[in-house]
């Protein structure tokens, strides 16, 4: 089963009219994007868009062999002249299936959002998903196998790949392929990173793909670290990797502070943010979940996980130091980077980058500055990927 998407792009296109955004600007070229529409075998056209059939005579093909269009976005039909000879648009009732004369068979996939969603299966017995924009399964319990293909919002709807990978719609071989792409996320290296890690990945208009066909699923690393200072934007870049993932194990090392309003704040838009389908571990004890078997960890952050660590050993004072607290501490930090090193599961840690500006002006914080930076090195020594975080925008320094 042959699949060309005549357009990747969001109804409105990219780069949107008249709109100054840098994502907008940069968006020329291969990076141009047309509202999504898919040809499946030069028989079934999914979502009908202004220009359809000038984007399949530009990708070498014609729509005179197409004998059904259906459409996925809520309205009822497109507002525009229907092509000559292409049947008029329709849709699918939710549940109901359609048999083509070309021996595909069409079922309309509920949706959790106006819209249609169709699994669309070959004569040959292969499984193409495709999504409406802003759209993900309503009520998705079980899949009798992977789909070969899912072509939907990744961007806009990373909620709705890790529901399908929790009902095992979404398998390690699944080509995971994003449209709908708007100027949420630029274009180029920053919107092909962000779908690696969601283990998808964006291709331009006109592209011909060959649904269960071999290829290089986007890998996602075992072990990332993410970097950077205050108000960078680490946690939120850690939270994105993991997004489009089921049942994720949120690691909050900060604990509570009693009183403390402003603390109480910065916890609450954390967690307001996350999925609703991730479990919070309030706990410093990470070595036993690294050891541990399960769904993928979020870890934020090292920084804290080190001061609960100091406290323990007794860090900040000098006498408690030289006696016994930086061998209790090593010893910590070592069984940490043990665990790390021995992790099977998915992890992502956050930590802060500290000692680029002024020095300390007593031991104690000089000491934490200087053991975060062997914990940060250290960590990253045993991670896959490591990413810093600046203004906003992650740079690779692995991976």
């Amino acid at each position: 089963m042959d699949v060309t998407l005549l357009g990747t792009g969001a109804p409105e296109g990219l780069p949107r009219p008249d709109c100054p955004c840098a994502a907008c600007a940069t968006a020329r070229g291969s990076r141009a994007r047309a509202a999504t529409a898919l040809l499946v075998d030069g028989a079934l056209l999914l979502d009908l868009t202004p220009g359809a059939a000038l984007a399949a005579a530009r990708a070498g093909h014609s729509l005179s062999g197409v004998r059904q269009v259906l459409l996925t976005h809520p309205h009822d039909g497109p507002a525009f002249d229907l092509p000559a000879g292409l049947p008029t648009a329709g849709r699918v009732p939710d549940g109901r299936e359609l048999t083509l004369i070309s021996g595909h068979r069409v079922r309309a996939v509920p949706m959790d959002s106006p819209g249609t969603g169709y699994e669309v299966t070959s004569p040959e017995g292969l499984h193409l998903l495709y999504l409406p924009p802003g759209g993900a399964p309503a009520g998705v319990t079980g899949v009798r196998r992977p789909y070969d293909m899912v072509v939907a919002d990744v961007v806009a709807r990373p909620d709705g790949l890790a529901r399908l990978r929790a009902a095992g719609g979404v398998g390690p071989a699944t080509d995971v392929v994003a449209v709908h792409l708007d100027h949420d996320v630029p274009s180029g290296r920053e919107l092909d990173r962000r779908l690696a890690a969601a283990g998808a990945r964006a291709v331009p208009d006109g592209t011909t793909l060959t649904v269960g066909e071999y290829h290089d699923v986007p890998g996602v690393p075992r072990r990332t670290l993410v970097t950077g200072g205050a108000r960078s934007g680490k946690s939120l870049e850690a939270e994105r990797r993991l997004e489009g993932f089921p049942g994720v194990v949120y690691v909050a090392t900060g604990g509570t502070r009693n009183g403390d309003t402003e603390w109480a704040a910065r916890v609450t838009a954390h967690r307001d943010r996350r999925p609703a389908s991730w479990r919070t571990e309030e706990t410093c004890e990470l070595a036993p979940l690294l050891r541990q078997d399960g769904p993928p960890l979020l870890i934020d952050c090292l920084s804290l996980w080190l001061t609960d660590a100091m406290d323990r050993a007794g860090a900040w004072d000098d006498d408690t130091w030289a006696k016994a607290g930086e061998r209790e501490l090593r010893e910590r930090v070592a069984e940490l980077i043990a665990a790390v090193r021995g992790a099977t599961r998915t992890v992502v840690a956050v930590t802060n980058e500290v000692g680029a500006g002024i020095v300390p002006g007593d031991a104690g914080s000089r000491r934490f500055r200087d053991e975060l930076g062997r914990l940060n090195a250290a960590f990253a020594d045993e991670c896959e990927h490591v990413l810093l975080v600046v203004a906003g925008q992650a740079l690779v320094l692995r991976g």
